[in-house]
């Protein structure tokens, strides 16, 4: 999932002492995901922010020190137009009431700020007639989303009573979710449960943490399927579905994902690892493939089981892996 303000959300951020002196338009564009600069201005101008509880002095201008307590009402997003597109799509199973596809790297799955189109939502309203607005307007069909960068299993109703049941399914934990994860070092031990609190980084508003004071829970099983010289292949099961959940629970642990920009390669390469280290630089997005999904049909009751093939990216970086 991907990690964006929800409409009307405020949020609420201490400036700490190294962003003492930033512009307060440049400190909430470094901390806000799906904020541009431009619109915290516009935001600013509106009214929509505050330090220390009144209005900046100097707007979007405005120097910040160590301590101000700086609040944002994120506005509720400008509408946007939904259009069908003619985007191939990798389809695993498709009946009247549900279609399961194998998600592509790099395919945003609704449109949201800087992806208005090209997105999953705009492929299936042009593959499947009358899909507007089931289950909401800008994410018609969707239960569950993929990050952006990761690859496999979705599944999306193609009504609205299938809609309720699978997000009745996902909310009860009944859907079983099973991912391929390739990190950096061996995890120890091999094979256990990471349950903590899950929110928001304290710091940095884009990205999330399980290093929080208070936050929603999130569980996640893993074991070890493969080792490699600096490295692992991951079996991850999804016990609850936070934002960038499995991403942020392995590199809190000190085992990102290799290719994942975002929370980074926390394990230090010694000299000896240049190969390795080539390997994980070269690596173009988060090495995430969600393998395997196991449900019920939201309207038959029957057992169905759907995998996705690895893609061709992660089977060519596990072979570099393996000869080390």
């Amino acid at each position: 999932m991907t990690g964006e303000a929800e409409d009307d959300d405020e949020i609420q951020l201490e400036v700490d002492a190294a962003a003492e002196g930033l512009r307060l338009d440049r400190f909430l564009a470094d901390r806000v995901s799906g904020s541009s600069r431009s619109l915290i201005q516009k935001h600013i101008d509106e009214g929509a922010v505050l330090v220390n509880g009144a209005a900046p002095r100097r707007s979007a201008a405005t120097p910040l020190k160590a301590g101000d307590l700086v609040s944002y009402l994120v506005p509720a997003p400008e509408a946007v137009e939904l259009v069908a597109e003619d985007i191939p799509l990798e389809i695993l199973f498709e009946d009247a009431h549900v279609l399961v596809l194998n998600k592509p790297a790099g395919l945003v799955v609704h449109p949201a700020a800087g992806h208005p189109r090209g997105t999953l939502v705009n492929a299936l309203l042009h593959h499947i007639k009358d899909l507007g607005g089931i289950g909401g307007e800008l994410r018609p069909g969707i239960v569950h989303r993929l990050d952006q960068g990761t690859t496999g299993v979705m599944i999306v109703a193609k009504h609205d009573q299938s809609h309720r049941a699978l997000v009745e399914a996902f909310q009860a934990r009944t859907v079983q979710k099973r991912y391929l994860a390739v990190v950096t070092g061996i995890p120890t031990p091999e094979q256990g449960t990471i349950d903590t609190l899950f929110g928001r980084h304290p710091s940095d508003r884009k990205k999330f943490s399980s290093k929080v004071k208070t936050g929603k829970q999130a569980i996640t099983k893993y074991a070890v399927r493969e080792r490699f010289a600096g490295g692992a292949l991951l079996e991850v099961d999804l016990l609850t579905g936070r934002t960038h959940q499995i991403r942020v629970h392995l590199a809190d642990r000190g085992h990102p994902l290799i290719g994942d920009a975002t929370y980074g390669t926390r394990r230090s390469l010694s000299p000896r690892e240049t190969a390795l280290r080539t390997i994980v630089e070269r690596f173009a997005r988060p090495a995430l493939h969600a393998e395997r999904l196991a449900l019920s049909h939201p309207m038959t009751g029957e057992p169905l089981v759907f995998t996705a093939p690895v893609p061709p990216d992660l089977v060519a970086l596990l072979a570099a892996l393996r000869a080390l």
